[in-house]
């Protein structure tokens, strides 16, 4: 009982302060003050309002006397993400006037014109748009063909196809805004906020005609202590992702999760200053992985459930290499109706998975990451060689894999990764797919700017059939992406 008495002294104790604060300073003294800082206000907002740009130079095919500085925000080595933020452009309140400027007058810098863009910031109320995206183009060279070609998921059989083949692609571009909102009162000030992401990877039918596919969207409320999400992000299980340039990061090739709807709940535990515990679980939607005439897959009666614990050891500042492990998992089902005799319907087929992921920074250039998985069903999940189910057994496919990935900076601007990569599904759980997908890759990247990365990665690809012979391909892509 003695601790009920404590904690009612505390709060009365601290509802009292700011009421003698309060009591100190008579309403009209308040008043008076109130008045002063809104006359204030006021004649700043004139200040601002009677402040005008200057107009833009005309675009003009002639010389100019400064060079291009480079962009301000940072681009990831690994080329896996794109930046938190970027500059921010004018709306329409405080857009640029259509006439030129007089001749003669002055042309912007590269800086100056930054500068400019950050006071049209897009904005609305409480609400902070920033846009952002990565342009990207690679072109690749593969001794055998893969699925899908500008980026690969596993080697189709060389009884099949068996050709090398040249790749062009830009459809991997990405474009997005993060949205900044108020904080929430209710939720102990928590920022609110959101993302929307596409590329252009979507289904097609000429490959120089890529449609919009989604990649994130989202709102989420989150402080230090906790994270609250809802809508489309990646999923709680298996989050590292090895540091190929390639678009698909291993998917199909032992490198587990992709991105679906949910509902999701974080927990930060700071512990100290060395050790940080996050808990993470999702409520998700269960995604159909196989296709075709005599089968039809639907939504179950319950969604599915992701979990992870992972632990922080090690100093969290600045300079600090701390080692990250973390265990997670899922299980769910999936509902199919089965067309072909014999006829069933609404056959639910479980999923799940067991994961382990680690990232240790030995030296402050050197590094290495990695993850394990097993389960069954995995199709959706980017496991099991990207099957799920035998279509014609009508049961999940089991498999384990992982990825291991050796990173080292030679200097701040050129950088390496070296991994290997394996997804090896049941073979006796298949009859006409993939019973075994493998790869090798190491890689070389330059950063010209902080945001302008250029790399060269090869890569050795082999792939087993059941009923075929073995696809094997070498694979060779060279990257260019321009981060805003």
């Amino acid at each position: 009982m003695r601790w009920r008495w404590l904690f009612c002294a505390a709060m009365a104790g601290a509802v009292a302060c700011p009421m003698a604060a309060f009591s100190q300073e008579s309403a009209e003294q308040r008043l008076q003050r109130l008045e002063a800082e809104t006359q204030a206000l006021r004649a700043e907002l004139a200040q601002l309002k009677s402040e005008s740009l200057r107009p833009l130079p005309p675009v003009t095919n002639e010389p100019t006397s400064s060079a291009p500085d480079e962009p301000t925000s940072s681009a990831p080595h690994s080329a896996t993400s794109v930046p938190d933020s970027a500059a921010s452009a004018p709306d329409s309140a405080t857009s640029v006037p259509d006439s030129a400027p007089a001749p003669g007058a002055e042309h912007y810098t590269m800086d100056e014109l930054r500068a400019e863009m950050k006071k049209a910031a897009w904005t609305k109320g409480d609400f902070k748009i920033v846009p952002y995206g990565i342009l990207w183009g690679s072109t690749t060279y593969e001794s055998s063909r893969t699925n899908v070609g500008d980026y690969a998921l596993y080697v189709l059989s060389s009884s099949d196809q068996g050709e090398d083949a040249w790749q062009v692609d830009a459809k991997s571009t990405r474009l997005g805004l993060d949205v900044t909102g108020p904080q929430i009162a209710a939720l102990g000030c928590a920022q609110s906020g959101g993302k929307v992401e596409i590329d252009f990877q979507g289904n097609y039918l000429q490959e120089n005609k890529g449609t919009v596919l989604l990649r994130h969207a989202y709102v989420e409320v989150k402080n230090e202590y906790f994270r609250l999400l809802a809508g489309q992000t990646w999923d709680v299980i298996s989050p590292l992702y090895p540091g190929t340039l390639m678009y698909s990061v291993g998917w199909g090739g032992g490198n587990i999760g992709y991105r679906r709807a949910q509902f999701r709940a974080e927990r930060y535990f700071h512990f100290s200053d060395h050790l940080l515990v996050t808990t993470q679980a999702s409520i998700n939607g269960d995604i159909i992985s196989e296709f075709g005439p005599d089968l039809v897959g639907d939504h179950a009666a319950w969604p599915v459930v992701e979990g992870r614990t992972a632990f922080t050891l090690g100093d969290r500042g600045k300079g600090g290499r701390p080692f990250e492990f973390g265990i997670s998992g899922h299980i769910g089902e999936q509902s199919w109706d089965f067309l072909t005799p014999p006829i069933v319907d609404d056959d639910e087929i479980r999923t799940w998975s067991f994961n382990v992921d680690f990232r240790y920074p030995i030296t402050k250039r050197l590094g290495v990451q990695g993850e394990f998985f097993t389960g069954e069903n995995l199709g959706a999940y980017m496991g099991g060689a990207v099957q799920g189910i035998n279509t014609t057994t009508r049961e999940a496919i089991r498999s384990t894999g992982g990825w291991v990935d050796v990173w080292y900076d030679w200097t701040d601007r050129l950088h390496s990764h070296v991994g290997y990569s394996i997804d090896d599904p049941i073979n006796g759980d298949v009859t006409t797919g993939r019973t075994y997908n493998q790869f090798y890759f190491a890689n070389l990247s330059y950063d010209l700017t902080k945001q302008f990365l250029v790399g060269v990665e090869a890569g050795q690809w082999k792939t087993n059939w059941a009923g075929k012979l073995p696809g094997d391909s070498f694979r060779l892509e060279f990257v260019a992406k321009y981060g805003f």
